[in-house]
């Protein structure tokens, strides 16, 4: 593929990760627009925090983490672009549905669907990112492509925040929704795929016995995934839970609270993913444990600084301690996603890929905003309506967790790196 990478004229390249950002900022807003939503969804459907927590998270996560694997093979198999393209409108059309929800059941089943849709554009996202940019640059161009989500989160916090105080929640969904419809055949018509297997002079395409045997032999590939979820339990549970936080123990409206987070997911979260690519580039080129080093550094810094911003009642700190771990949690997209990238050949990176978004999201996606809410339930007869911020506190024991794992991946790594030249 190197070959082919260095014909690709760099305006093009740009071009096409530029599509690739839209559409996953895209991704984000989507998933972001029902946590600063919480409120006047719960009170409209009269939902409790555990049934919330189970529609921001286990009704997107049971499709999306089990389909991402085939959807990826299709990927690998067929065309990246066009696998892309149908996920985008697939997950539009079912945001644009949560609008006509008219209870509990009505939106668990339209978030399924919206996991459905999106199960399918990340992996693909991150091989034919691998297809367009060498290694030296990978990390950065996987950093760039992963702004997609503190920008989808930051304009998910504010748009929803104003659309549903201008208007109504409702509407907040069909806007962003259809906006998402409209751009998906203008994606298809800019972004092509790079020609892989055969028809590139490669090796055939790997059927799926092939690509899980090589991952499953490799320690690097559990425990990187592993870790990944471990954070994931803790960032997507904030994602959703936070702006509720603000509300009950800071007391903000809507507005207030859309441009309080998003400022923080838009200056922090920006930083922490392009250092993360960038430093990656700089360390992982000469020690490829350094992929797992970086990230398992920041979540060390995560958990306490989360834990000070969540607990101080002086706004200008809560901002400027929250503002760090917004960076850092999210610090590893790009070293870790490259690391996995480079687990395998490239005609197995979206199904490498897909196999460990599966993982992370199963245990991020699917037990962290659940958990949040389950914990808080659990804790109101104690705590009032503090008991969500304490469960949110209580949970950030697990990017402790993750940078364990993380460390341990790295004694790994370099063996298992999968080198371009090899035969």
């Amino acid at each position: 593929m190197t070959s082919q990478t260095a014909a690709t004229g760099k305006g093009y390249r740009g071009l096409v990760l530029a599509m690739l950002l839209l559409v996953y900022t895209f991704n984000f807003l989507d998933r972001q627009i029902l946590g600063i939503l919480a409120t006047p969804i719960k009170d409209d459907l009269g939902l409790t925090d555990a049934e919330f927590g189970a529609v921001g998270g286990l009704a997107f996560a049971i499709l999306y983490s089990v389909l991402g694997v085939p959807l990826a093979l299709l990927a690998d198999r067929t065309s990246r672009s066009w696998v892309i393209t149908g996920a985008l409108t697939v997950w539009s059309g079912f945001t644009a549905l949560c609008g006509f929800a008219s209870g509990f059941w009505h939106l668990f089943l339209f978030r399924l669907g919206v996991g459905i849709g999106e199960a399918g554009g990340v992996a693909p996202s991150y091989a034919l990112i691998a297809d367009y940019f060498p290694l030296e640059k990978r990390a950065r161009a996987l950093a760039i492509y992963s702004l997609g989500i503190p920008i989808g989160l930051a304009l998910g916090t504010l748009l929803g925040a104003y659309i549903a105080s201008s208007v109504d929640w409702r509407v907040a969904f069909l806007t962003v929704g259809i906006a998402g419809i409209v751009i998906a055949p203008i994606f298809r018509l800019v972004v092509k795929d790079v020609p892989r297997g055969v028809a590139a002079g490669g090796p055939p395409l790997a059927p799926v016995s092939r690509v899980f045997p090589m991952l499953a032999r490799k320690k690097s590939f559990w425990l990187m995934a592993f870790a990944a979820g471990f954070s994931s339990l803790c960032g997507y549970g904030l994602a959703l839970w936070t702006p509720s936080v603000l509300m009950r123990s800071f007391g903000f409206d809507l507005i207030t609270t859309g441009q309080f987070m998003g400022s923080l997911l838009l200056i922090g979260g920006t930083a922490g993913v392009f250092a993360g690519g960038w430093f990656a580039d700089k360390l992982g080129h000469a020690d490829h444990r350094w992929y797992a080093w970086l990230p398992a550094i920041a979540w060390l810094i995560t958990a306490p600084t989360f834990a000070a911003g969540l607990s101080t009642s002086i706004l200008p700190l809560a901002w400027v301690l929250l503002l760090v771990p917004n960076g850092l949690n999210i610090l590893w997209l790009g070293p870790v996603t490259t690391a996995v990238q480079n687990l395998v050949p490239p005609h197995m990176r979206a199904t490498a890929s897909g196999s460990f978004l599966m993982i992370n999201n199963l245990i991020g996606l699917g037990v962290g905003p659940w958990l949040m809410g389950a914990v808080s339930d659990g804790l109101k007869e104690s705590y009032g309506i503090e008991s969500l911020r304490y469960a949110a506190i209580g949970c950030l024991s697990f990017y402790l967790l993750a940078a364990v794992l993380m460390f341990i991946a790295a004694r790994f790594l370099r063996a298992e790196w999968w080198h371009e030249d090899a035969a």
